[in-house]
């Protein structure tokens, strides 16, 4: 069974080395110091490697069983949600005031990487009851937040977010789920949701569902859509939970991977419902929570690429298999290890160069939201949503690719289950599809985000990385090997973004043919940009004579793997992109 390792020493190198965050200017940094952050990490990982790691295989196997209208969680869930309750893990970066830690979101993004690489099926439980906790904080008026916050804070108890339908996923403007007036702002929600992650279970007293629904007599399409918290047991006025409301399991979805989850389709009888924000404004605060669920995502893709690399590297150790063509490196034995053969060390050098990438990237988007919603900086707030799309879309992809590159070092041991790789493969597939499936991200990118400020960030983007090339532009050890290759990164993608301004214009299928290759090339200049910059430290640090030269001679060897093995992808990328639309478009629906 593949066991986990928090890399607590990569984590910190990115927050202090790279990022500096206890020298940032943002609210809440300067008490992020270095035995703060590794004090709270190192007890996230004990937890991940003690108490979730283990149930993962389990929670795999045996899934979540309904029986009688009552879901059950697999064996040992329960109690390793106490221990996360009683750590208050929930809690981290929640507002004080109902019981949170206050911490940054950097701090609870770096967790949610601990735990969902543990864990990922367990941890949705928390993670989305985070996100609906920050769709009621923001939108909610001051009775609903003392109402519900404060047990969702301490996960007492859980939320949900209910978008889908059967006849509707993307496309929410054709959803059916109606919510009449009661008057004060109840209503009586009825109607079908399904793919509902966490959507019941027995591991907290209550479920607060974030619902979707359509007041009569409002707008059509997404612009007469409302939001409403609709709660499994109605909470009475002095707290305390009354009768079961028109709430119910319909049942749960057989699923390719997160099993432990408890993925429900959700049926609303007449179920009482409170409007959250303004009637008809109902994207608007969903939203808050959608947004905040795609940068939880692109974390599960880096998360699940995590354990299936160190199960890999592990087996490609010890597993004997062939000879080094140069020669014997285990004379002693039958053969030598999968790691002496370059397609091998291919594989992992593609997993490890994303991963750091991928974890530094992740985390300089973290502080960018911190810095938007704890010191209001709204070019930081332009600079992540331009972002958004890239992380979900590029990591999740990349996230999968790395995990099946796992599963094939294995070989036919990466195929049958009792290894245990193969649920990552699974598990992260899903990453892929849900919280608005990547073409669809592609799309946001290219349709809206490209053109955020009248292009202004996406400059602000090209601004930034130019700026650090010329300022290192005489650095012998980053110039070949790190600056020169970003740079042809760079110019790549602003080649790609003028053809969508010139070619877009006039015929926008031009734009939307090539939109996930625009994702996935901004991804890989994205972790360029990461990888040089950590170039750089690293480079300094050696300089310097750091005590730790082998870590960072690795860094910067794995840096320029990516810059020489993943990075030219991108010239790929401009390719297809200014192919146009036609040889997509070519064919009539008949001749498929």
């Amino acid at each position: 069974m593949p066991s986990y390792t928090a890399p607590i020493k990569d984590i910190q190198y990115v927050l202090h080395d790279l990022l500096n965050i206890s020298e940032l200017q943002t609210s809440g940094y300067s008490e992020l110091d270095r035995d703060t952050t590794a004090a709270i990490f190192s007890e996230a990982g004990k937890v991940a490697e003690q108490v979730l790691a283990p149930l993962n295989l389990s929670g795999d196997e045996q899934g979540c069983k309904l029986e009688n209208g009552v879901v059950t969680t697999p064996d040992g869930f329960k109690e390793a949600f106490e221990i996360v309750k009683e750590g208050e893990w929930c809690a981290l970066d929640c507002d004080p005031e109902y019981g949170g830690q206050g911490m940054p979101y950097l701090v609870g993004s770096i967790a949610n990487e601990i735990f969902s690489s543990a864990n990922m099926a367990f941890s949705m439980y928390q993670g989305l009851t985070h996100g609906a906790y920050s769709a009621i904080h923001a939108h909610g008026t001051d009775q609903q937040k003392q109402t519900f916050l404060p047990n969702m804070v301490s996960c007492n108890w859980t939320g949900t977010m209910n978008l889908t339908e059967p006849h509707c996923g993307t496309d929410l403007g054709l959803l059916r789920t109606k919510a009449e007036p009661q008057g004060d702002d109840i209503y009586k929600i009825s109607g079908q949701k399904i793919f509902i992650s966490a959507g019941d279970h027995d591991m907290s007293e209550n479920v607060i569902h974030l619902v979707l629904a359509k007041i009569p007599g409002g707008p059509d399409g997404v612009k007469g859509i409302s939001l409403f918290i609709v709660p499994k047991f109605v909470v009475n006025e002095d707290g305390s939970l009354g009768p079961r409301n028109g709430v119910s399991v319909g049942k749960i979805e057989e699923k390719m991977g997160i099993h432990g989850n408890a993925t429900c389709v959700m049926n609303f009888d007449d179920a009482t419902g409170y409007l959250l924000g303004t009637a008809h404004k109902g994207m608007r605060a969903m939203f808050t929570m959608m947004n905040e669920a795609r940068n939880g995502v692109a974390v599960q893709g880096l998360s699940q690429a995590v354990p299936a690399y160190q199960a890999a590297l592990e087996y490609a150790k010890d597993r004997l298999q062939g000879r080094d063509v140069t020669g014997a490196k285990n004379p002693d034995g039958p053969a030598d290890p999968l790691i002496v053969h370059p397609d091998i060390r291919r594989m992992l050098m593609d997993q490890k160069s994303f991963i750091e990438g991928a974890r530094a990237l992740v985390c300089w988007a973290a502080t960018m939201i911190d810095q938007a919603h704890r010191d209001n900086d709204s070019d930081a707030d332009a600079l992540v949503s331009l972002l958004t799309p890239v992380l979900k879309g590029f990591l999740t992809e990349q996230g999968f690719q790395m995990t099946v590159q796992a599963q094939q070092i294995f070989g036919g041991h990466g195929y049958i289950e009792e290894t245990g790789v193969s649920q990552y493969v699974r598990d992260a597939r899903i990453a892929m599809i849900y919280e608005g499936a990547n073409g669809v991200q592609a799309l946001d990118l290219v349709g809206r985000k490209i053109g955020l400020n009248g292009g202004k960030t996406i400059m602000g983007f090209f601004d930034l990385v130019k700026t650090f090339i010329k300022e290192n532009e005489g650095n012998e050890a980053l110039n070949d090997t790190f600056l020169k290759p970003l740079k042809a990164a760079s110019k790549d993608m602003q080649a790609a973004a003028m053809y969508f301004m010139q070619s877009g214009i006039k015929s926008p299928n031009n734009a939307l043919s090539g939109a996930t290759d625009f994702m996935m090339l901004f991804g890989h200049v994205s972790l360029a940009f990461m990888w040089a910059q950590m170039a750089k430290v690293s480079s300094n640090a050696l300089e310097n004579g750091s005590s730790d030269a082998a870590f960072h001679e690795t860094k910067l060897a794995t840096g320029r793997y990516y810059m020489a093995r993943q990075l030219p992808a991108t010239c790929m990328h401009l390719s297809r992109i200014q192919s146009g639309a036609n040889t997509v478009m070519e064919l009539d629906q008949a001749q498929f």
